[in-house]
């Protein structure tokens, strides 16, 4: 009789195998049989279809606009003038393995976007950089309650930064690529706001709002602080992620989905605290773990802003490796594109590198996200089936067509 480790691996038709062997011998089977296997190259990361569910607005400016608008406002609180010199400088303050001090890189951020000028101009670089990186659907996230300095009201935010994401999207198109761009509205997790912005998401829910999140510290903010919006919006059959498992443990995870009824799971790269992994590698899962993994709970997982927030100590010990392995409903973001100094097509390279993913993995991870995403199943299907899945088959067949030398006159 198998034991419990034993029983948590694929059946093989013959024996039961560690879910390292069974993995091994499909990947060394592919690499024998097929040219698809082959890690794709920094170019066809680039190009690939990609989907984003995690990643916030504020936390994704490009630095010369930082400069521009701090200007503008009169904002002398900036540590650096020079673009570069300023980009460097978030990088460094994110990269102190602590999430309260990577979050107070955000002060700078929001005070130079308090206007209806500067929040649909950030908003339409933010659509515009992510197409010219691939990718293809993204929902981004901000918290309308961090940008009233300026006498907005939380409906003037909204609008302005809808607008943003439809000139983005323009523009985008007219450099021939194309994004559909989704916002979430976040509430902050330390204030008192959650209900009043689940409301405001629901009131503009189809007119490019698709969901709410609560961010912020996890430690000493449980969400369960914010029944209230939740109920709400299960009420409404509206969507919402929570950030979960970041820098807070298994608690905050059991939380959000058994108190507050979560969709998704921002991070809930902690759920590995769940999951024993044996001498001999027997794998097994705990109660929450073998939870989210049966219901097919999507984890948005940020690999580079877990390192410098300290939720994993590198790459190739990120637990997405073995969630990965365990099939798990895991998709890849950037988070803050600003304080990580990274992209979609910087974050598959990582994984690439480190665990030796190829195309397929890539497009495994791409059609999670797609699922995972909050706008009507039949359009999630058709981006799936029109533009993911035959972007991925043309770079697979690219082995195909090698470069033929020009002929000689």
């Amino acid at each position: 009789m198998a034991d419990r480790g034993e029983r948590a691996t694929p059946w093989t038709g013959h024996r039961y195998v560690s879910f390292g062997e069974f993995y091994a011998r499909r990947r060394y089977s592919a690499a024998m049989t097929s040219e698809t296997s082959t890690l794709p190259t920094s170019d066809q990361i680039r190009r690939a279809p990609k989907v984003l569910l995690h990643d916030h607005l504020d936390g994704g400016l490009r630095p010369g606009t930082i400069v521009d608008l701090a200007r503008d406002r009169g904002y002398a609180g900036l540590p650096e003038t020079d673009p570069e010199k300023l980009g460097i400088w978030f990088r460094e303050a994110a990269d102190s393995g602590s999430l309260e001090r990577y979050l107070e890189t955000f002060a700078h951020t929001c005070a130079v976007m308090q206007t209806r000028e500067a929040l649909t101009r950030v908003a339409a670089e933010c659509a515009e950089d992510l197409a010219a990186d691939g990718v293809v659907y993204a929902e981004i996230r901000y918290a309308p309650e961090q940008h009233l300095e300026g006498g907005l009201s939380l409906e003037e935010v909204v609008e302005a930064v809808n607008d943003g994401f439809r000139e983005g999207e323009r523009r985008a198109r007219a450099a021939g690529h194309r994004i559909r761009v989704g916002a979430l509205l976040t509430a902050m997790r330390h204030a008192a706001r959650a209900l009043e912005i689940a409301e405001l998401a629901n009131r503009y829910r189809d007119l490019g709002v698709v969901g709410f999140d609560i961010a912020g510290a996890e430690a000493g903010y449980p969400p369960t602080r914010h029944l209230d919006a939740f109920e709400y919006l299960k009420r409404e059959n509206n969507h919402f992620t929570i950030h979960a498992g970041e820098a807070f443990g298994l608690p905050s995870i059991w939380q959000a989905l058994q108190w507050c009824g979560a969709d998704r799971l921002g991070h809930g790269v902690r759920i590995i605290d769940d999951i024993q992994v044996g001498d001999d590698g027997a794998i097994t899962l705990g109660r929450l773990a073998s939870y989210v993994r049966d219901k097919r709970i999507p984890l948005e997982m940020c690999p580079s802003s877990n390192l410098q927030t300290g939720a994993a100590p590198s790459y190739a010990e990120h637990p997405i490796g073995l969630l990965r392995r365990l099939q798990f409903r895991l998709t890849v973001n950037t988070d803050n594109r600003l304080m990580s100094g990274t992209t979609m097509s910087r974050e598959f390279e990582h994984l690439v590198r480190t665990f030796r993913y190829t195309l397929d993995d890539m497009q495994w991870f791409t059609v999670n996200a797609m699922k995972s995403a909050f706008i009507p199943f039949d359009e999630r299907l058709a981006m799936i089936n029109d533009v993911i899945k035959p972007g991925y088959a043309e770079l697979r067949a690219e082995w195909l067509f090698p470069k033929v030398a020009p002929t000689s006159v």
